[in-house]
């Protein structure tokens, strides 16, 4: 295996990210088709937090935080953190010293498959973060990896530069080569809901203006009163 540090990552449009994030994991989600979710296994530390940013990737050795020390570095403001390790580890790699150095770069958060310490200091100083656990247990910092190369999170390839997505629905990555169209199919959406919200605000039902009733009787759903049913639907 190579071991490489990239230095010159491409980010999206710093707008097209705000946007994005605006919107959040689920409304982006499904306008990409539903594809980009990082899985259920990344929670957040913290509730009612929304961000988007530019990936820097980190590839580690399990129970090696060596590259994340390298990643530091090259993130810039407005980036989010993304670790993966090259076979699966909960160990505590990052901690409150890690998101000191991070915040002061303007860094927005961390996602990572592995785990995260020093909890109650994170939240206190309010740097934001999805993980697979919560793990005191410590690192060495010994084994070559990578920065800014792919990686998989949660079955999802996320590439250098990617747009990440994080809110309390989860962990969200929407590729960079494709963030504009993903933001218009968002805000399309975000227009259709409007409408599907003001309808069900004045008595609307979601069953006809999904015209869910002709699936129902496709599917063999039938609507019966109480006293047909208890005498066995007859």
């Amino acid at each position: 295996m190579t071991h490489v540090i990239v230095t010159d990552i491409e980010r999206a449009d710093a707008a097209t990210i705000d946007a994005l994030g605006v919107h959040g994991v689920a409304t982006v989600h499904e306008a990409m088709g539903r594809t980009g979710l990082a899985g259920p296994a990344l929670r957040p530390i913290q509730d009612g937090t929304r961000i988007a940013g530019s990936a820097v990737t980190v590839l580690s050795w399990p129970g090696d935080n060596l590259m994340i020390h390298a990643a530091v570095e090259q993130c810039q403001a407005g980036d989010i953190l993304v670790v993966a390790t090259v076979s699966p580890s909960l160990d505590g790699s990052f901690g409150e010293l890690f998101a000191t150095a991070l915040h002061h770069r303007g860094v927005q958060g961390l996602v990572t498959t592995g785990g995260v310490r020093d909890v109650v200091d994170l939240r206190a100083m309010g740097f934001p973060v999805w993980s697979a656990a919560v793990n005191a247990q410590g690192t060495v910092k010994a084994t070559p990896g990578s920065v800014n190369v792919p990686i998989v999170v949660g079955g999802t390839t996320v590439r250098p530069g990617d747009v990440i997505v994080a809110d309390d629905d989860g962990v969200l990555c929407v590729p960079r080569a494709t963030a504009a169209e993903a933001l218009a199919a968002s805000d399309a959406r975000v227009e259709r809901e409007a409408a599907a919200r003001a309808d069900y605000q004045s008595g609307g039902l979601s069953l006809d203006r999904n015209k869910l009733r002709g699936v129902l009787r496709d599917l063999g759903v039938t609507y019966m009163t109480q006293a047909e049913y208890d005498d066995g639907g007859r």
